[in-house]
């Protein structure tokens, strides 16, 4: 079953996806549920356009980056072990701001 989820970014992490900052996903089937952790590659091989190193750090986000599920911190939820579900708006806001 394939699982539709909202993948948003905003704070300037939007100018890394060709300054789109939404985007309507189908993940698809996989033997596996799917995990955050399994989201962010998903993302860094099929949405990012440019300079990976600015979104990602290893297999989870760059520090400074907040993630929110559904309005939720996602550090309540289990971080890159929470299980996404149909429908689920992932939101990706950075908080880091060049000067």
């Amino acid at each position: 079953m394939k699982i539709p989820v909202a993948v948003e970014f905003s704070g300037g992490a939007e100018l890394l996806f060709d300054k789109v900052k939404k985007h309507d996903v189908e993940l698809p089937n996989s033997e596996k549920k799917w995990k955050i952790r399994h989201l962010l590659t998903y993302i860094r091989d099929n949405l990012l356009k440019e300079r990976p190193e600015l979104f990602m750090q290893g297999d989870t986000v760059r520090p400074g980056i907040l993630v929110l599920v559904n309005d939720a911190d996602w550090e309540l939820l289990g971080e890159l072990d929470y299980e996404l579900q149909p429908n689920d708006r992932i939101v990706f806001i950075s908080t880091l701001h060049g000067g």
